[in-house]
Protein backbone atom coordinates (compact mmCIF):
# COMPACT_ATOMS: atom_id res chain seq x y z
CA UNK A 1 0.00 0.00 0.00
CA UNK A 2 2.82 2.31 1.19
CA UNK A 3 4.97 1.75 -1.97
CA UNK A 4 1.94 2.15 -4.23
CA UNK A 5 1.24 5.90 -2.58
CA UNK A 6 4.72 6.71 -3.24
CA UNK A 7 4.85 5.41 -6.87
CA UNK A 8 1.57 7.15 -7.65
CA UNK A 9 3.34 10.62 -6.04
CA UNK A 10 6.49 10.24 -8.40
CA UNK A 11 4.39 9.53 -11.56
CA UNK A 12 2.23 12.66 -10.83
CA UNK A 13 4.59 15.06 -8.81
CA UNK A 14 3.39 18.13 -10.62
CA UNK A 15 -0.53 17.04 -8.74
CA UNK A 16 1.11 16.78 -5.43
CA UNK A 17 3.05 19.68 -5.33
CA UNK A 18 0.41 21.78 -6.30
CA UNK A 19 -1.88 19.93 -3.47
CA UNK A 20 0.73 20.90 -1.36
CA UNK A 21 0.69 24.49 -2.50
CA UNK A 22 -3.23 24.49 -2.21
CA UNK A 23 -3.37 23.23 1.26
CA UNK A 24 -0.74 25.26 2.80
CA UNK A 25 -2.40 28.69 0.94
CA UNK A 26 -5.67 26.91 2.69
CA UNK A 27 -3.88 27.14 5.93
CA UNK A 28 -2.51 30.29 6.05
CA UNK A 29 -5.90 31.57 5.40
CA UNK A 30 -7.46 29.21 8.17
CA UNK A 31 -4.89 31.06 10.58
CA UNK A 32 -5.09 34.77 9.70
CA UNK A 33 -9.17 34.36 10.35
CA UNK A 34 -8.57 32.09 13.94
CA UNK A 35 -10.49 33.92 16.70
CA UNK A 36 -7.41 34.56 19.73
CA UNK A 37 -8.84 33.79 23.01
CA UNK A 38 -7.34 33.18 26.25
CA UNK A 39 -9.59 29.71 26.88
CA UNK A 40 -11.52 27.90 24.30
CA UNK A 41 -15.40 28.94 24.78
CA UNK A 42 -17.32 25.69 24.88
CA UNK A 43 -20.23 27.81 25.63
CA UNK A 44 -23.56 26.40 23.93
CA UNK A 45 -25.63 28.78 21.64
CA UNK A 46 -27.78 30.27 24.56
CA UNK A 47 -29.92 33.73 25.70
CA UNK A 48 -30.01 34.99 29.29
CA UNK A 49 -33.12 36.39 30.24
CA UNK A 50 -33.29 39.08 33.39
CA UNK A 51 -35.86 40.08 35.38
CA UNK A 52 -35.31 42.11 38.53
CA UNK A 53 -38.22 41.96 41.32
CA UNK A 54 -37.13 44.28 43.92
CA UNK A 55 -38.60 43.32 47.43
CA UNK A 56 -39.80 39.35 46.33
CA UNK A 57 -39.24 36.35 47.94
CA UNK A 58 -37.28 33.83 46.26
CA UNK A 59 -40.81 31.39 46.14
CA UNK A 60 -42.39 34.90 44.54
CA UNK A 61 -40.31 35.24 41.99
CA UNK A 62 -40.05 31.66 41.48
CA UNK A 63 -43.94 31.56 41.28
CA UNK A 64 -44.58 34.78 39.73
CA UNK A 65 -41.71 35.18 37.14
CA UNK A 66 -39.70 32.49 36.46
CA UNK A 67 -42.72 30.12 35.60
CA UNK A 68 -44.62 32.19 33.14
CA UNK A 69 -41.24 32.69 31.36
CA UNK A 70 -40.33 28.99 31.24
CA UNK A 71 -43.85 28.30 30.16
CA UNK A 72 -43.82 31.15 27.41
CA UNK A 73 -40.06 30.02 25.96
CA UNK A 74 -41.32 26.00 25.84
CA UNK A 75 -41.47 24.11 22.37
CA UNK A 76 -39.16 27.00 20.74
CA UNK A 77 -37.35 25.20 17.37
CA UNK A 78 -33.47 23.79 18.72
CA UNK A 79 -34.49 24.08 22.07
CA UNK A 80 -31.99 21.78 23.88
CA UNK A 81 -32.24 23.00 27.40
CA UNK A 82 -33.68 25.17 29.93
CA UNK A 83 -32.62 26.36 33.65
CA UNK A 84 -33.48 28.97 35.74
CA UNK A 85 -32.23 30.65 39.10
CA UNK A 86 -34.68 32.56 41.34
CA UNK A 87 -33.37 34.50 44.21
CA UNK A 88 -34.41 37.17 46.43
CA UNK A 89 -35.17 40.20 43.73
CA UNK A 90 -34.03 38.82 40.49
CA UNK A 91 -35.29 35.94 38.23
CA UNK A 92 -32.81 34.61 35.44
CA UNK A 93 -33.64 31.94 33.02
CA UNK A 94 -31.22 30.85 30.69
CA UNK A 95 -32.34 28.98 27.38
CA UNK A 96 -29.68 26.51 26.07
CA UNK A 97 -30.22 25.86 22.08
CA UNK A 98 -28.41 23.35 19.75
CA UNK A 99 -25.11 23.91 17.78
CA UNK A 100 -26.80 24.42 14.80
CA UNK A 101 -28.76 27.67 15.67
CA UNK A 102 -28.01 31.14 14.98
CA UNK A 103 -27.76 33.24 17.64
CA UNK A 104 -29.30 36.04 16.62
CA UNK A 105 -32.50 34.23 15.43
CA UNK A 106 -32.43 32.70 19.06
CA UNK A 107 -32.95 35.88 20.56
CA UNK A 108 -35.46 37.02 18.17
CA UNK A 109 -37.42 34.12 18.87
CA UNK A 110 -37.07 34.61 22.56
CA UNK A 111 -37.95 38.30 22.58
CA UNK A 112 -40.72 37.39 20.24
CA UNK A 113 -42.14 35.06 23.01
CA UNK A 114 -41.46 37.08 26.42
CA UNK A 115 -43.81 39.96 24.64
CA UNK A 116 -46.59 37.51 25.81
CA UNK A 117 -45.52 36.94 29.40
CA UNK A 118 -47.92 38.56 32.02
CA UNK A 119 -45.96 39.81 35.18
CA UNK A 120 -47.11 41.45 37.47
CA UNK A 121 -47.69 45.02 37.82
CA UNK A 122 -45.18 47.23 38.49
CA UNK A 123 -42.53 44.72 37.63
CA UNK A 124 -40.09 45.62 34.73
CA UNK A 125 -39.88 43.45 31.57
CA UNK A 126 -37.48 41.07 31.48
CA UNK A 127 -34.23 42.02 29.13
CA UNK A 128 -31.78 39.71 27.41
CA UNK A 129 -28.39 39.19 28.51
CA UNK A 130 -25.03 40.22 26.18
CA UNK A 131 -24.19 38.21 23.19
CA UNK A 132 -21.41 37.38 25.33
CA UNK A 133 -20.08 34.18 27.75
CA UNK A 134 -17.91 34.89 31.03
CA UNK A 135 -14.89 34.28 28.57
CA UNK A 136 -15.51 36.62 25.97
CA UNK A 137 -14.23 39.32 28.26
CA UNK A 138 -10.70 40.67 26.34
CA UNK A 139 -9.45 44.06 27.64
CA UNK A 140 -9.37 45.86 30.64
CA UNK A 141 -8.55 49.54 30.96
CA UNK A 142 -8.89 52.15 34.07
CA UNK A 143 -9.93 55.67 33.98
CA UNK A 144 -7.74 57.76 36.74
CA UNK A 145 -7.31 61.89 36.92
CA UNK A 146 -6.20 63.87 40.31
CA UNK A 147 -8.01 67.09 39.00
CA UNK A 148 -11.68 65.57 39.25
CA UNK A 149 -13.64 63.62 41.45
CA UNK A 150 -14.99 59.63 41.14
CA UNK A 151 -18.23 61.23 40.22
CA UNK A 152 -16.70 62.89 37.29
CA UNK A 153 -14.77 60.01 36.17
CA UNK A 154 -17.55 58.00 36.21
CA UNK A 155 -20.09 60.20 34.08
CA UNK A 156 -16.74 60.79 31.82
CA UNK A 157 -16.91 56.70 31.42
CA UNK A 158 -21.01 56.10 30.90
CA UNK A 159 -21.75 59.32 28.88
CA UNK A 160 -18.50 59.75 26.72
CA UNK A 161 -16.10 56.69 26.37
CA UNK A 162 -18.71 53.74 26.59
CA UNK A 163 -20.95 55.01 23.37
CA UNK A 164 -17.61 55.34 21.90
CA UNK A 165 -16.61 52.36 22.45
CA UNK A 166 -20.09 50.66 21.61
CA UNK A 167 -19.00 51.85 17.89
CA UNK A 168 -16.10 49.05 17.93
CA UNK A 169 -16.90 46.16 15.29
CA UNK A 170 -17.18 42.93 17.66
CA UNK A 171 -18.22 44.99 21.17
CA UNK A 172 -20.93 42.71 22.90
CA UNK A 173 -21.03 44.74 26.53
CA UNK A 174 -19.22 47.06 28.00
CA UNK A 175 -18.87 46.91 32.19
CA UNK A 176 -18.37 49.96 34.31
CA UNK A 177 -16.92 49.22 37.46
CA UNK A 178 -16.06 51.78 40.22
CA UNK A 179 -16.62 55.66 40.82
CA UNK A 180 -20.03 57.60 41.66
CA UNK A 181 -22.47 57.69 39.56
CA UNK A 182 -24.52 60.88 39.36
CA UNK A 183 -27.84 60.96 41.32
CA UNK A 184 -30.40 63.86 42.44
CA UNK A 185 -32.05 62.79 45.67
CA UNK A 186 -34.71 64.37 47.08
CA UNK A 187 -34.74 64.99 50.88
CA UNK A 188 -38.07 64.64 52.67
CA UNK A 189 -38.69 65.78 56.12
CA UNK A 190 -41.22 63.43 57.86
CA UNK A 191 -42.20 66.73 60.13
CA UNK A 192 -43.12 69.02 57.30
CA UNK A 193 -44.70 66.18 55.83
CA UNK A 194 -47.14 66.00 59.21
CA UNK A 195 -46.95 69.99 59.30
CA UNK A 196 -48.49 70.54 55.46
CA UNK A 197 -50.71 66.90 55.94
CA UNK A 198 -49.20 65.34 53.15
CA UNK A 199 -48.34 61.95 52.46
CA UNK A 200 -44.79 60.16 50.83
CA UNK A 201 -47.27 58.99 47.92
CA UNK A 202 -48.32 62.26 47.83
CA UNK A 203 -44.82 63.85 47.36
CA UNK A 204 -43.54 61.27 45.31
CA UNK A 205 -47.01 61.42 42.34
CA UNK A 206 -46.07 65.43 42.66
CA UNK A 207 -42.45 65.46 41.42
CA UNK A 208 -43.32 62.80 38.78
CA UNK A 209 -46.09 65.10 37.53
CA UNK A 210 -43.90 68.13 37.45
CA UNK A 211 -41.19 66.67 35.79
CA UNK A 212 -42.08 65.51 32.31
CA UNK A 213 -43.10 66.89 28.86
CA UNK A 214 -46.52 67.08 27.03
CA UNK A 215 -47.36 67.29 23.71
CA UNK A 216 -49.89 69.65 22.60
CA UNK A 217 -50.33 68.72 18.79
CA UNK A 218 -49.23 71.63 15.86
CA UNK A 219 -51.30 75.36 15.61
CA UNK A 220 -51.44 76.19 11.57
CA UNK A 221 -51.40 79.88 11.18
CA UNK A 222 -50.96 81.08 7.44
CA UNK A 223 -49.63 77.87 5.87
CA UNK A 224 -46.82 76.89 8.39
CA UNK A 225 -47.22 74.79 11.65
CA UNK A 226 -46.30 76.05 15.05
CA UNK A 227 -45.78 73.02 17.69
CA UNK A 228 -47.29 73.09 20.62
CA UNK A 229 -45.98 71.27 23.81
CA UNK A 230 -45.61 71.82 27.42
CA UNK A 231 -42.03 71.75 28.69
CA UNK A 232 -41.93 70.47 31.85
CA UNK A 233 -38.97 68.03 32.80
CA UNK A 234 -36.29 69.24 34.92
CA UNK A 235 -33.16 69.81 33.86
CA UNK A 236 -31.13 71.47 36.87
CA UNK A 237 -31.23 71.14 40.23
Amino acid sequence: MLTAVIVWSMRNRFLVVAATLGFAVLGVVAWMNLDIDAFPDTTPVQVQINTPAPGLAPEEVERQITTPIEQALGGMPHLRQMRSLSKFGLSQVTVAFEDCAVIYLARQLTTERLGAVELPEGLRRPTLGPVATGLGEVFHYLVVSKRTSLTEIRTLQDWVLKPALRTTPGIAEINSWGGFEKQYLIRIDPDRLHVLDLSFDQVVQAVHDNNINAGGGALPQAGEAYLVHGVGRTMTV
